[in-house]
């Protein structure tokens, strides 16, 4: 077992949302499922892409925020598109600058490296118009903030 491991709280549905996760990203599955009351899972855990996760029916009492998300990193647009399209499908919710909300209330950031690169890029208009094309976007468009970098 990893050293850090992330536990998910769900209220009722860890197994469903362990199951729409590991049909998501690959090299992933569901590792063991602890049995609860009424034949329903207690705790689930699962490995998504090589990273340990648990999940728990631990009740209503707690709701994920955006205090914290999951990070992907993705280096092509197709892979944005694929986890973004996918990740906010069913009941999600997209917000702003890469940010969204899985219809389980969890939130990922769906990102690729050469945002940061563009971040920190010496010329600092450069940077700026980056940050300024990304600020005005849900979804991450690598070319399109490629281009206003280059303005």
């Amino acid at each position: 077992m990893q050293k850090i491991t992330p536990f998910l709280w769900f209220d009722g549905k860890a197994e469903e949302a362990a199951q729409f996760y590991t049909s998501i990203f690959k090299n992933s599955r569901i590792t063991s499922t602890m049995p609860g009351p009424g034949g329903k899972a207690m705790g689930v855990n699962f490995v998504l892409d090589g990273q340990e996760f648990i999940a728990l029916n631990g009740g209503p009492m707690f709701k994920f925020t955006e205090a914290i998300s999951l990070f992907i990193s993705c280096e092509t647009q197709e892979e944005i598109d694929y986890m973004w399209n996918n990740l906010s499908s069913d009941g999600g919710e997209e917000s702003m600058c890469g940010w969204l909300k899985d219809k389980y209330g969890l939130s990922w950031q769906v990102v690729p490296p050469v945002l940061s690169e563009l971040f920190s890029d010496k010329d600092r208009a450069k940077a700026d118009r980056a940050m300024q094309a990304m600020l005005k976007m849900k979804k991450i468009d690598i070319a399109k903030l490629k281009a206003a970098a280059e303005q």
